[in-house]
């Protein structure tokens, strides 16, 4: 009795000095950090529309850093957006107003770059660009491993080759302009047109592992559509970021780059993974407002240089990883402000992708949807993609309907006969059935073979063609 209690007294012993060199190792690992080990502070100078200026802890921040005010009963963040000798400017994460403004002599304490610790279980869930849930189910689990926001893309060399097609289920896109896994897509377009519709299409496609889908700048209305409505049982598989049009420059110009750090956290486990940013522009607008308070000057339409620094630091990140890892697929929206393709954020972002899909006004005012304009919507990779005699067959279809479309005002004053122009009959003849099999509505299943869709429905009409020019002939 006496040799059983003597060894339950070493265990608990043992045991309890096993718990305090955990506890003291964490305490050493906490402190043994540079942000951790002591705290300074400075205080807020001089105050502006969405900037601060603090004093006293310049030579203690770096760019990107944060700092922490502590007043009042909730703290806030600001970001370090320039540096001076004597002092460094911030741009607060929750804006200037209300509650959440600073003023002048108040307390600013450092707080170090920003870390995000993904995990499985954000699948399902909605957050904010700092991580934080916003749909009321509950706290977060953190990962076990920290990631920064801004982090280096892989490197070039040491990247897997883009070689898998994979199948989005629209039809204009699977025929005219496929995608590869690892491929960064844009869509382009103006306002009203159809973007979101179609990034929510792409989002139900079934050869993804994982998604993430960043909402920048969108209607706080249509969140809850998106995710409740649009993604439904595919919300299961999904993490999706939210920054309203409402909120900040800076939580909207976290917002793709926390969704980014989280597909790679995916991506780095071997998944496939398809990342949806929408929209790229509200982004580029979220960097010129950083950008112009920090003190940039405008170099291109209002945009400073650092706008064309962060876009392809943010989609270069994108794609295949590592050999023996995942991939990340981009499909990115840009809005080209009043339907002009050259805006210089469309110019710089087409530039940097792997392809464009054209959302086209004209296609959309006739009810044709999804509007993807094929004559001007290119895949960088759609080689990669066709299969057999798919490339051949989509390149025949597109001198068809270009044919079709280059004639339409001949059709129209009546200057066209049949007979005369073979090439213009068989236009004339299969771009209505091309047209008809490319509508899909957002409420449409997706496509698992448009190819054999398309080829079913034009031998069906070539059958009823027939049938009726053998009727005619016969009355």
């Amino acid at each position: 009795m006496g040799l059983q209690k003597q060894t339950r007294l070493e265990t608990g012993t043992e045991s309890s000095s096993a718990s305090g060199l955990a506890t003291l190792a964490s305490r050493i690992s906490h402190f043994s950090r540079p942000d951790n080990a002591i705290e300074i502070s400075g205080k807020v100078t001089a105050a502006a529309a969405g900037r601060y200026t603090i004093a006293g802890l310049s030579r203690h921040l770096r760019l990107g850093d944060l700092v922490e005010f502590r007043s009042g009963p909730k703290r806030r963040l600001a970001e370090v957006v320039r540096l001076d000798p004597q002092e460094a400017i911030v741009c607060p994460i929750e804006g200037t107003a209300g509650e959440a403004a600073a003023s002048i002599g108040e307390r600013v304490w450092r707080r170090g770059p920003f870390m995000l610790s993904p995990d499985e279980s954000w699948c399902g869930r909605t957050i904010n660009a700092l991580g934080e849930p916003v749909d009321g189910l509950g706290p977060l689990c953190k990962g076990v491993s920290e990631r920064p926001l801004d982090a280096a893309p892989p490197q070039s060399m040491k990247r897997d080759r883009v070689t898998t097609a994979i199948r989005t289920g629209v039809k204009v896109v699977d025929i005219f302009a496929p995608l590869c896994r690892g491929q960064r897509m844009g869509v382009f377009a103006g306002s009203g047109v159809g973007k979101s519709t179609l990034l929510s299409m792409f989002a139900r496609a079934a050869d993804f592992d994982r998604a993430v889908i960043a909402l920048v700048g969108e209607r706080g209305r249509e969140v809850r559509e998106f995710i409740e409505d649009t993604l439904g049982e595919n919300m299961k598989k999904t993490v999706a970021v939210v920054a309203t049009s409402d909120e900040s420059p800076m939580l909207r110009r976290m917002a793709p780059l926390t969704a980014m750090t989280i597909a790679e956290h995916f991506r780095d486990k071997g998944e496939n993974v398809l990342l949806v940013v929408d929209s790229l522009t509200r982004y580029a607008h979220a960097l010129r407002e950083v950008g112009m308070a920090s003190g940039e000057p405008p170099v291109a339409r209002g945009y400073p240089a650092s706008v064309f620094t962060a876009l392809p630091g943010l989609l270069e990140r994108a794609g295949p990883g590592q050999e023996g890892t995942g991939a990340i697929t981009a499909i990115v929206s840009v809005l080209v402000d009043g339907d002009n393709h050259n805006d210089p954020v469309a110019d710089a972002a087409r530039g940097i992708l792997d392809g464009h899909l054209v959302l086209d006004r004209r296609l959309a005012d006739e009810g044709r949807y999804p509007p993807v304009n094929p004559l001007t919507s290119i895949s960088r990779l759609a080689r990669k993609a066709w299969k057999g005699d798919e490339e051949k067959l989509a390149l025949r279809l597109k001198a068809l309907i270009h044919k079709f479309e280059e004639t339409s005002d001949l059709r129209l004053i009546g200057g066209y006969r049949a007979g005369t122009d073979a090439e213009l009959d068989m236009a004339v003849k299969q771009t209505p059935v091309i047209y008809e099999i490319l509508r899909q509505g957002p409420d449409d299943p997706p496509s698992p073979d448009a190819f054999g869709e398309l080829a079913e429905a034009m031998k069906q009409a070539a059958g009823i063609a027939a049938a009726a020019g053998q009727k005619d002939r016969k009355g």
